[in-house]
């Protein structure tokens, strides 16, 4: 699983004009499951989205997590993270997971950031959405869950 993670001061997101999700300050994951993944894959992410030390401190260090500042989550399902454009111009998209086990880990996902404190938001699974982002910094960082088990796997797959 791949979580793209932007820290924000807001962020919303519609579908059909309708503001499905909004937060203040926090963090929007955009969230990208591959074949293969599994609920381990699903729960490193979450602990690692809540607990990654991404918000400046009184000293402007990035000493703070999203739960230090008691941030929000905007978690927004993205399978277009895991394109596969090393051939052509046109991505492929067959290393991303079939909706519905894709659905069923984005959901974990969003679930054990819960279970941590996390008030968390969603856009709608399969749906276009528009998402607005008010990058804080701007502050963006790529997270990859074959890290814990490969630590040069997200380098690899540049």
């Amino acid at each position: 699983m791949r979580a793209l993670l932007q820290r924000v001061t807001t962020a919303l997101v519609t579908v059909d004009r309708e503001t499905v999700g909004k937060i203040g300050q926090g963090l929007v994951a955009l969230v990208g499951v591959s074949v293969g993944d599994s609920e381990k894959d699903a729960s490193y992410l979450a602990e690692k989205t809540v607990g990654l030390r991404i918000f400046s401190d009184s000293n402007g260090k990035f000493n703070l997590s999203l739960q230090d500042v008691r941030g929000s989550l905007l978690a927004v399902s993205q399978f277009t993270l895991l394109a596969d454009t090393q051939k052509g111009r046109r991505p492929s998209f067959i290393k991303a997971a079939p909706p519905d086990q894709a659905e069923t880990l984005f959901n974990l996902f969003v679930d054990e950031c819960r279970l941590k404190g996390i008030k968390v938001e969603t856009g709608c699974f399969q749906t276009h959405m528009l998402v607005e982002i008010n990058n804080d910094g701007p502050v963006t960082i790529l997270l990859d869950s074959r890290d814990k088990f490969d630590p040069q796997s997200s380098l690899s797959s540049l």
